[in-house]
């Protein structure tokens, strides 16, 4: 997992830079406004993936649509775990299957367990009682890696409430950068938590924004490297209890429920303009082309999908750059300032969505 994950964390970790360096550098970000109706793409796209796979019936549906509609209208950090557990206790209780439960001899390494245990309450007690941010952010992060059950697309929700909407450690469009470059780069979507995290950790120095990034990568896969080790030795005997499977089938169709819900509500975020709408559907069509059916996060359509994010900006940021060369290394020669404002004329009007 270290080897798989490391490239892209510690590429993450450089992005977290990118807005100062953009700033520092004069060079334009509207481009950027087009990567948030992108990011609602990803996520509908691996909702309808997802839903496909685990909505088998009236009851799987239902518990879709319970786990979409209640993380809807409640955006709280606690929701989201009550969610899964209610959606995993209704399929057992509704289940017509006899002999759900039945005794079986397990021998976990507890080790494992209790470094989980301890580190998740010791993490909670020092976020309490102390006022260092980064332990803050690692008690958070490590609390989304061991709350949300799924891939990458399932913890947006619950990131995107515990960052932006209660501790406002990044804005809406910030937010929106990140899963779009982290969608567009090889390696696992819980690598996002690095760029976060260098986000959240700013206005210190640069070694306390790296330092905030590594320690948000580390605590967002701690807790389910624990888990696993835990669990793998005992995983064949506890597949043979049927209650296990039923809980897993109400489990993960809520989950789809939640990465739907997400990606509601951040296209009412971006806006429902029919630009917004037009640049959602082209990325869908793409993103249902047949030679880009893997999943995302197997690094698969990089080439395409990395293009998501630098095409957009590269178009509607060529006029401000073109005048920002001419400025900077005065230009004498008038065509590139006859360029500029001729792919002025052909840039769209800016929305306060794509803001």
């Amino acid at each position: 997992m270290l080897v798989w994950a490391l490239p892209v964390l510690a590429l993450m970790t450089a992005l977290s830079f990118l807005n100062q360096l953009m700033g520092v550098m004069n060079i334009p970000q509207d481009g950027l406004r087009f990567i948030g109706p992108m990011v609602v793409a990803f996520i509908l796209m691996a909702a309808w993936r997802i839903g496909t796979k685990v909505v088998k019936d009236k009851a799987t549906l239902l518990l879709f649509l319970f786990g979409a509609i209640t993380t809807y209208f409640i955006r709280q950090p606690w929701i989201y775990p009550l969610v899964l557990l209610t959606a995993g206790l209704a399929s057992v209780v509704i289940s017509k299957e006899k002999e759900l439960w039945h005794r079986v001899r397990l021998s976990p390494p507890w080790g494992y367990l209790i470094a989980f245990a301890v580190i998740a309450l010791g993490s909670i007690l020092l976020a309490i009682f102390t006022d260092s941010k980064i332990i803050r952010l690692f008690e958070r992060f490590y609390r989304c890696g061991y709350l949300v059950i799924g891939g990458g697309q399932v913890v947006v929700p619950l990131m995107y409430s515990e960052l932006v909407e209660v501790n406002g450690f990044m804005t809406n469009q910030e937010f929106l950068t990140g899963f779009g470059l982290v969608q567009g780069l090889p390696g696992p979507m819980f690598s996002f938590s690095a760029y976060a995290g260098g986000m959240a950790a700013r206005g210190g120095s640069g070694f306390a924004q790296v330092l905030g990034a590594v320690i948000s990568g580390i605590a967002i896969f701690l807790p389910g490297l624990l888990l696993i080790y835990f669990i793998y030795p005992v995983w064949e005997k506890l597949k043979l209890i049927k209650g296990i499977k039923v809980s897993l089938k109400g489990i993960t169709a809520a989950a789809g429920g939640l990465i739907a819900a997400a990606g509601v509500i951040l296209m009412h975020k971006n806006g429902w303009s029919l630009l917004n709408l037009t640049v959602v559907l082209i990325t869908v069509g793409l993103l249902t082309d047949e030679k880009n059916t893997d999943a995302p996060d197997c690094g698969s359509g990089f080439g395409r999908r990395f293009s998501f994010i630098v095409f957009p900006w590269a178009l509607t940021s060529f006029p401000d750059t073109l005048r920002i060369l001419a400025d900077r290394y005065s230009w004498e020669q008038g065509v590139p300032i006859q360029l500029a404002a001729f792919s002025q004329e052909l840039q769209p009007a800016h929305h306060d969505g794509f803001r």
